[in-house]
């Protein structure tokens, strides 16, 4: 037997002497043979800068030539990039209603039943004109609510009242 190097890792294992022509690198084990043939590199994550390895055919078929460690850090990137104004289907934001009722910590709250469950709350425009976004014109109801303000009269004129 005949001692020699890893050329991936540079430890020393012992191979037969009919074996070692065979071939023109020698590895230790099969981890380190695909180790040595992989020919990508290591790239930082755009989200979260961890080093992540990507094969030469990913490097090359990146167009942004942007590159992530999972599918949740290129969502994240996508969700801070994309917003508002940079977002391909931005109107203006003229209809952002709820991000204004957020932005100004109006308690979460259905006006008529008190329900808190953000899930099912929704945002009801009091003179029910969609345009006017006046903070003093919006409201949280929950669906139920909001249906029944809409549908009956009596439901309405509680919130004219509160």
């Amino acid at each position: 037997m005949t001692v020699l190097s890893c050329d991936s890792c540079h430890c020393y294992f012992s191979r037969k002497p009919s074996q070692i022509g065979l071939a023109k690198r020698h590895f230790c084990s099969t981890y380190c043979q695909y180790k040595a043939s992989r020919k990508g590199s290591f790239v930082r994550c755009l989200q979260c800068s961890k080093k992540v390895y990507k094969s030469l055919n990913n490097l090359k078929r990146s167009k942004s030539k942007k590159h992530f460690c999972s599918v949740l850090c290129s969502n994240i990137w996508h969700g801070k990039e994309f917003s508002r104004e940079k977002h391909p289907n931005w109107k203006g934001g003229e209809f952002s209603y709820k991000d204004a009722l957020k932005r100004h910590d109006v308690l979460k709250q259905c006006v008529l039943c008190g329900k808190s469950d953000q899930r099912i709350l929704a945002v009801h425009h009091v003179d029910r004109n969609r345009k006017n976004n006046k903070l003093e014109n919006l409201m949280w109801l929950c669906h139920n609510c909001h249906f029944l303000v809409h549908h009956y009269k009596r439901e309405g004129l509680k919130i004219m009242k509160s």
